[in-house]
């Protein structure tokens, strides 16, 4: 007997196919005593008006704490904010991509009822992730705390003027860049932001983050990888200067002068399940098109 009995689901929004195949899902669920339980933004009567299928819903919070196991229907960008939604939560992650193949969304829709009865029959991988806390202070403020996947940045958000970022790995002084801006990124993140800035690829499995600068003003400033257990300071030095923080391309806060950002390795990490058969060269010859 398969020791999951709830499954979370997270939906992309707009998807129009979205509907068809939650009800398919949740009957098949269903025929197998397990239950399917959504977020509010799910849009259960919608669901149930134009299906007839019932799925119950709990607060976004709450969610990851409830199921044994989560499942995300889109792309990478509702997989990267499913991430963050986890939180402390160590539920395992399965992606089913409406599109083509994705970096973390990495089973097609017409794989879905497949792939979930080997997930039951616990034919699967879990491979652990690693994820970001990121603190941002203005002075001895504790402005917002988060966690990300991917990436986080600092950047101009309006001219493309360069600006001054210092940087300190475990309170040693790494530089001070001028540049468009910095990247630090887990594995994961790699081939988001810091490929198109000429950053590294990193195997997902790698204990490490690549610090990138972004457009450097020296072009000798190259990217540099750092443990992941490395505490990671970003301050910036520019003033009067539109600057802001962003999180996973998704979250973003303003900077001021002298503001401080703090990156250290989560506690937790995203538990990503993956094809028996899973290849991530794969993955990188379809996305990057190697050798085409």
């Amino acid at each position: 007997m398969s020791a999951i009995k709830r499954i979370g689901v997270v939906v992309k929004p707009h998807q129009p196919d979205a509907l068809d195949t939650l009800c398919r899902l949740t009957t098949w669920l269903n025929e197998r005593g397990i239950k399917i339980v959504g977020a509010p933004e799910i849009e259960r009567e919608r669901i149930e008006h134009q299906t007839g299928c019932s799925v119950e819903v709990v607060a976004e919070t709450e969610l990851a704490q409830q199921v044994d196991l989560m499942l995300v229907l889109g792309g990478d960008g509702t997989m990267i904010a499913t991430a963050r939604m986890v939180g402390d939560a160590e539920v395992p992650v399965i992606g089913v991509n409406y599109g083509g193949l994705g970096y973390l969304a990495e089973f097609p829709l017409e794989e879905l009822f497949p792939a979930l009865a080997r997930v039951l029959a616990g034919e699967y991988i879990v491979q652990r992730r690693l994820m970001l806390s990121v603190e941002l202070w203005r002075g001895e403020e504790l402005v917002t705390r988060n966690r990300v996947l991917n990436d986080v940045v600092v950047n101009q958000s309006a001219l493309a003027r360069i600006i001054e970022i210092e940087a300190y790995l475990n309170q040693q002084f790494v530089n001070l860049f001028r540049a468009d801006g910095l990247i630090v990124a887990t594995p994961t993140g790699s081939t988001a932001y810091n490929l198109s800035a000429n950053g590294p690829i990193i195997f997902p499995s790698m204990s490490a983050v690549v610090i990138t600068p972004i457009c450097p003003f020296t072009l000798s400033n190259r990217p540099i990888v750092v443990p992941d257990d490395s505490t990671i300071e970003v301050r910036l030095m520019t003033e009067n200067e539109d600057v802001a923080l962003t999180l996973d391309g998704q979250v973003g806060f303003d900077l001021q002068a002298n503001d401080r950002v703090v990156i250290r390795k989560s506690k937790t990490a995203f538990n990503l399940v993956q094809p028996p058969n899973r290849n991530y060269f794969d993955v990188l010859r379809n996305k990057l098109k190697w050798g085409r």
